[in-house]
Order: structure tokens, then C-alpha cells, then sequence
């Protein structure tokens, strides 16, 4: 689930530098902030646009930050706190 967005990339130099050159994604497109999972864990991920998936699921996210950045799920639909921190 998307939280935030870069408009173009915005993490560290040695975080870029660790992704193999074959596949290391464009600067200069968005990069999302996401709550992800899988069959082993939470964690937030980075991800440039062009490595996005749709997940079609519409099945509520099951991640220990959601109650830190969203106050209701509402007709398939987080709200946003007005306030959060990631």
C-alpha cells in the first residue's frame, strides 16, 4: 500500500549503489513509500514506479505501521491521518 511519494528519488546514494546496475531503476521517475508483506513479514519498501505491482486483492493491508499512518478504513479505503510520520 502506498503512503508516500517521491517525485523523483530521494534515499540515499549507498541504498541506490546496493541495487545490482542491471536492475537499478531510473532516478528520475516517482518512488513510493510502501507498506508491504509478505508470507514472512512487514517492512516498508521503496520502490520506483516502474517496479509497481497492482494488487487486486482489495483485502485490508495487515502491517503493524497502519495504525501509525491511517485513522479508518472506510469502504475499502484508508484515511490518512492528518499527521504521520514514516
Amino acid at each position: 500500500m502506498v503512503f508516500d511519494i517521491d517525485p523523483i528519488f530521494a534515499n540515499s546514494e549507498e541504498w541506490y549503489n546496493a541495487i545490482p546496475e542491471e536492475i537499478r531503476p531510473d532516478r528520475d521517475q516517482p518512488f513510493y513509500h510502501l507498506l508491504a508483506e509478505n508470507g514472512e513479514s512487514s517492512y516498508i519498501a521503496y520502490v520506483s514506479q516502474q517496479n509497481l505491482q497492482v494488487d487486486n486483492s482489495e483485502e485490508p493491508v495487515d502491517h503493524p505501521a497502519i495504525d501509525g499512518l491511517f485513522s479508518a478504513y472506510v469502504d475499502g479505503r484508508y484515511k490518512l491521518r492528518s499527521r504521520h510520520r514514516h
